[in-house]
This record gives C-alpha cells, structure tokens and sequence, in this order.
C-alpha cells in the first residue's frame, strides 16, 4: 500500500517542480491550451447528440410505460457522459502529447538534468522526426486500447444500478493506469524503452501507478484543470521513471 502514497507523491513533487521552474510551466501549457479548444468543441456534440444517441441504442424500451423508460434512459445519459469524460481523460493526454510532443520532451529532458548530479538527461539517439513518429505511434495503440476499455465499460454501463455506480470506479483505475502509461512514456521513449516494455513496468508496480495516475484521472475530468495540471504532470512522471530506473538497476 506504501507505493499508493509514494505514485501520489511523485503527482504533487511534479508539480512543485514546474511551481520552482515557471518558464517550463508556461511552456508546458501551450499544447494542452490547443486540445483545450479542440475537447470544448467536442463536449459540445456531445451536448446535443447523448440524448439521441441513447435512443438509437436503446430501441427495446421504446414500449416501457413511464417513469421506467425516462428514468433508463435518464441514467443512460448520465452514464454516456461519464464515460465520454474518463474516455476524454485518457485522450486529452495522448491527443496532447503529440501536439505537444516536442514541448515535453523538452520539458521531461529539463528535469532529468535538474536532478541529475552531472547535469545530463538520458539520450535516445533517435532524430525529432523519428521520436515524433514513435510518439504518435504509440499513443494510436494506448488509443486503441483504450478505446476497447471504454465500449466494454459502456456496455457494462447498460446494466442499471451497476451501470452507475460500480463501472466508473472500474473507470477511473482504468483511466488512471493509461494515463500514468501515457505520461511516463516521454522519459521512457528517450531511455529506448518501447510500448510493450513500458506497459510490463507499469503492470509490475501498479499500485505505484494507480497512485500516481487515478487522482489525475479524477482532476481530468475538468479539462481545464487538466490544461494546467498538464506540466507538472509530466514532470512528475519523469521523476517516477528515474526512480523507477533506479530500482531497477539496483
């Protein structure tokens, strides 16, 4: 359980990092800012469409005699859009890291050398074009499996009562996983660790991951908050991989 408070501690010291380096923090926002205008528009449709769209999937209960199919297909609706929001949680990271993957990485590269005794942060050799593909790349297949989470924890949502109240908590462990999985693989990438390998890590100390990313999974439900919490949060991130790197070297 110790590792749940030490992933909570990593969040909070990623965030005083950025709070003592206010360039870097100011830098960090511009891509969150983006998607920001991007995810407004976005909740906007989805605004106007849930209503219909929950129709459309629920032509069985066209018959049901009132309150029972406005309250089902009332709490449908609720569970449309908390779903879409911890789907948007994990998407606002990974749409945000690639518009904003060079924005990170030097950022991510900024605290490796402010907490290295010599100054110098891990290189992964690779040109800004290659690191660039690899980014989005990755982020596509976290997308994807993401994606599946998300319909399976929407169909699960179909079930009333469980639909409500067990499958987001579901949601948010899930959520908080990829989104601790998208936000380490900056300093992960660079250190030459591909997708496959980042996600055995972070399967082998999920407690450390759940503790780090659920709370900003909570946060990201505001984007917002998720815009300003963006910066710390890969500073934070990249603190988790060199302790990570660290146990496992020793």
């Amino acid at each position: 359980m110790r590792d749940l408070g030490n992933g909570f501690g990593y969040l909070v010291a990623g965030q005083r990092w950025v709070g003592r380096n206010r360039r870097w923090f100011g830098f960090g926002l511009l891509p969150g800012l983006i998607t920001l205008v991007i995810y407004v528009a976005a909740f906007i449709g989805l605004a106007f469409g849930a209503d219909d769209f929950v129709t459309w999937a629920t032509p069985f209960a066209d018959d049901w005699s009132a309150p029972w199919l406005g309250l089902f297909r009332g709490f449908l609706v609720v569970g449309v859009f908390v779903l879409g929001l911890l789907l948007a949680a994990v998407a606002f990271t990974a749409v945000t890291l690639i518009i904003g993957q060079p924005f990170y990485e030097k950022l991510s590269e900024q605290v490796d050398k402010s907490e290295s005794p010599d100054g110098r942060a891990p290189e992964s050799g690779r040109s800004m074009a290659r690191e660039l593909w690899i980014s989005t790349r990755d982020s596509i297949r976290l997308l994807a499996r993401a994606l599946v989470w998300a319909v399976l924890l929407f169909a699960l949502g179909l079930i009333p009562v469980l639909g409500q109240t067990v499958v987001p908590v579901i949601g948010i462990g899930v959520t908080g996983f990829f989104l601790a999985q998208e936000l380490t693989s900056v300093a992960l990438q660079r250190r030459g660790v591909q997708v496959r390998e980042q996600l055995a890590l972070m399967r082998s100390r999920r407690l450390l991951v759940w503790g780090f990313g659920v709370p900003l999974a909570v946060a990201f439900l505001i984007p917002v908050v998720a815009v300003f919490l963006m910066p710390g949060a890969v500073a934070g991130a990249t603190l988790l991989v060199r302790d990570l790197d660290s146990a496992t070297a020793s």
